[in-house]
């Protein structure tokens, strides 16, 4: 076996020990999560953050706006900014299950890292959306290998998790999608003011949403703003704005056990009915089907 390989069959043994069963499980080392899933599953939502997700074994299907993206274990998935996906997990099962890693993106560690790196040369390109498939390295795998051991070693988390997490983010920094992270971070840049429009429609989805209050936000013109949030997020500010409330509606029906109607009043829909054909089309079926669908999987 090569280093990838043997450090990929380590982890398989690391996690399905902490994972025996289906299901995800946060860890002692903050940001750090744990997944395994033993049935390759339906399209589900999910809002992805800043983070660096690693397929241990199988694939995974992630749908932003009207692009897909496939990777497996020979890939990273880099999510540079918070995004509204629908995700799948393929080919798995009991015998051969989906094992997967995600680390959350430390933004001021990635700031201070870039601003280090820069020194040593030409910064890379960010031209594309927020997502990014690379590809696994040898060394990129032996980071993410150390990360894991951390955890039969809790003395040493406190110490030592930062130094490693800064290194799974030095390798995807000076890998081929680390200008999409660049940009996302760095001052200035036309991804890091769409940033700042993403920051404000999370925390007012539930609220009529005007572009030129975005633009301002932004520091962009209108039109600019709209070429830029549609390249970076695959869809326009209004589109954005939607997904985030039928997300956040489906949240709510899930946990807090209420009804499609309730849901759609507190995302900010006037019409439940435009709330049940909206949410159908994203999702594939109707609220109370759906929402029955995923607690009978719970």
């Amino acid at each position: 076996m090569n280093d990838i390989e043997l450090a990929r069959h380590r982890m398989c043994e690391l996690v399905e020990r902490r994972l025996p069963h289906e299901g995800s499980v946060a860890t002692a080392i903050p940001g750090l999560s744990l997944h395994r899933r033993t049935s390759s599953m339906t399209p589900d939502s999910s809002l992805y953050e800043p983070s660096f997700a690693f397929i241990i074994k199988g694939a995974k299907r992630v749908v932003l706006g009207n692009e897909t993206y496939v990777y497996d274990q020979d890939h990273f998935l880099l999510t540079a900014v918070g995004l509204p996906t629908i995700v799948q997990v393929l080919d798995a099962s009991a015998s051969s299950p989906y094992l997967s890693l995600k680390l959350d993106i430390d933004l001021d560690m990635a700031r201070e890292l870039i601003a280090e790196v820069d020194q040593l040369g030409s910064p890379a390109e960010g031209n594309g959306t927020g997502i990014a498939i690379g590809p696994v390295t040898p060394e990129l795998a032996n980071a993410a290998l150390r990360l894991l051991d951390l955890l039969d070693e809790p003395r040493d988390i406190p110490i030592l998790a930062r130094f490693i997490q800064r290194e799974i983010l030095y390798r995807i920094v000076t890998g081929p999608v680390g200008g999409r992270l660049r940009h996302a971070v760095e001052v200035g840049t036309q991804t890091n003011r769409v940033s700042a429009a993403i920051r404000w429609l999370r925390d007012h989805f539930d609220q009529p949403v005007r572009i030129e209050t975005l633009a301002d936000v932004a520091g962009m013109g209108e039109s600019t703003l709209h070429h830029h949030f549609r390249a970076l997020t695959a869809m326009s500010p209004l589109q954005y704005q939607k997904h985030l409330r039928l997300h956040e509606a489906r949240r709510m029906m899930i946990a807090d056990r209420i009804d499609a109607g309730s849901a759609a009043l507190r995302v900010g829909y006037e019409s439940v009915t435009q709330f049940n054909r909206e949410y159908r089309r994203l999702f594939g079926a109707p609220p109370k089907t759906d929402v029955r669908y995923i607690l009978s999987q719970a």
